[in-house]
């Protein structure tokens, strides 16, 4: 365990304690002005300062007690945030329930006045909104540190038999890692990874322990028998270092596995996603709730856009329709802003009078004179093809904003894999041809990691990963980090 690990844990403490204890006192300013109910005026109930205070401190310290009790002062900088918060947030509402149980039972025996409810339930809204945005500062602190190697990264031992060209994404990964260094790999034989240091024996790993320059143990494969790895894996919870490994296609499958009968054979069945029986309802109850969300707050940026376009190009029409191929190989029309000129757009999912050919053929001598991405996906520079508004709207998805036309459908979902032309499905390998086994995408995995960089390989392994470890937290994930892609364009 790094020291700045230790510090960055326990500076959480009083900084949480001083939002919460500031915030009641914010809470009771905001209830002298409002009550933030519309439409109805509730008297006005305050509390002096004196008094505020024997409450904040109250507040305070049981907070402070939840949080520690649930081990959320030792969330380490590489754990998921979003989980972090929901934490936060769900410890929080424990803290509001038990607040309002101990001033309850304490009225008049140790609490002389009565705090207003309302300033209570503002406090809870204020400090649980500060204590997100603190832990957020904290994190983009610690690893502005790490970037700059003030604070020193984990030192990581790689265990492969692998040559450099079969792992170089995850060494590449890694070297991008803020959080992360390798150091060393160890294996039987050396396989010549130039820029790595070899380490040959256990023995050697257990003097690297020893010496403490090593904080992680990453397995990818090994020349060593089973009783040297079992040794090694033993070594490490000796010296507290962290033990992982990657894991192949079947083992994450493995996940995903109930146990059933056959007549009265017990056997395990491995599932090819957790997506199903009421996951399967709650996540279309989750897109139409989305999607009625998406109709209040997108509405004028829906109307501005269709009005420029018009404007621009009037030529019909606004949306603009294009095949894509879906669940178990079905054609469907994806909905977009057009953002091209009509005369250059595919036709392919409009009447049958329309000739496409043209149109088709000038995309394909584009995509191979100017496409910045590897077939079956293409990406055009400078298109040519393109309206004025379109670097605007392609820049902020705005053009993808039609597709919740598709949602209420329901032949797409708000995160699913992304669909492709039927064209670009014509070029799946067999194991890609698993993203047709469920619906598609507004958002999706590969467009919240790297994005444009993925070449196809990638972008299809990802959605597979997706596909086998779907929860509705990684949805979430998705969805939030999909407005950091958008607006900040990471």
């Amino acid at each position: 365990m790094k020291k700045h690990e230790i510090i960055f844990w326990v500076i959480k403490v009083p900084l949480d304690f001083i939002i919460i204890f500031i915030s009641f006192f914010i809470a009771k300013q905001i209830r002298l002005i409002t009550d933030l109910i519309p439409n109805i005026n509730l008297p006005i109930k305050t509390i002096e300062n004196d008094a505020l205070i024997n409450f904040a401190l109250l507040g305070s310290f049981l907070y402070i007690l939840i949080l520690a009790l649930h081990s959320l002062y030792f969330i380490k900088i590489t754990s998921s945030k979003i989980k972090e918060f929901l934490w936060i947030l769900r410890y929080s509402i424990y803290w509001l329930l038990f607040f309002f149980v101990i001033i309850f039972l304490w009225k008049w025996i140790i609490y002389e006045v009565e705090i207003p409810r309302l300033i209570v339930l503002f406090t809870f809204i204020i400090w649980t909104i500060l204590v997100i945005f603190e832990r957020i500062i904290l994190n983009n602190i610690e690893y502005y540190l790490l970037k700059k190697w003030i604070l020193s990264k984990k030192k990581i031992l790689i265990i492969t038999n692998k040559d450099k060209k079969s792992i170089s994404e995850i060494l590449n990964d890694i070297k991008k890692s803020k959080v992360y260094k390798i150091i060393w790999y160890s294996n039987k034989k050396d396989i010549n990874i130039k820029w790595l240091r070899f380490i040959w024996s256990v023995d050697k790993i257990q003097q690297l322990f020893e010496n403490k320059k090593c904080d992680e143990v990453l397995y990818i494969d090994s020349d060593y028998t089973k009783k040297e790895l079992f040794i090694l894996w033993e070594l490490t919870r000796i010296f507290w270092i962290r033990y992982r490994y990657i894991t192949n296609s079947f083992d994450i499958t493995k996940t995903n596995t109930t146990l059933s009968l056959i007549n009265n054979i017990p056997v395990i069945e491995i599932k090819n996603t957790p997506l199903d029986n009421w996951w399967k309802v709650s996540k279309r109850i989750f897109d139409l709730i989305m999607w009625i969300l998406w109709l209040i707050l997108l509405f004028p940026i829906f109307l501005i856009t269709s009005i420029l376009i018009k404007i621009e190009d009037p030529s019909w029409p606004i949306i603009y329709k294009n095949r894509r191929i879906w669940q178990n190989w079905k054609e469907f029309n994806l909905y977009k802003f057009r953002y091209m000129k009509w005369k250059f757009c595919i036709k392919d999912a409009y009447n049958k009078k329309w000739n496409h050919n043209e149109a088709l053929k000038y995309e394909e001598k584009l995509i191979k004179n100017k496409s910045t991405r590897n077939w079956p996906l293409y990406k055009i520079k400078n298109d040519p093809r393109k309206t004025k508004i379109w670097n605007f709207i392609e820049k902020y998805s705005i053009d993808e904003l039609p597709q919740f036309f598709n949602l209420i459908i329901w032949n797409m979902s708000l995160v699913w894999p992304r669909p492709h032309q039927p064209r670009e499905v014509n070029k799946y390998s067999l194991d890609q041809k698993r993203l047709l086994t469920i619906k598609p995408w507004i958002t999706w995995m590969a467009q919240v990691n790297w994005r444009e960089s993925n070449d196809f390989n990638k972008e299809s392994w990802l959605d597979i990963f997706y596909i086998e470890n779907w929860n509705i937290l990684l949805d979430l994930k998705i969805i939030l980090k999909t407005f950091s892609v958008i607006f900040w364009r990471k």
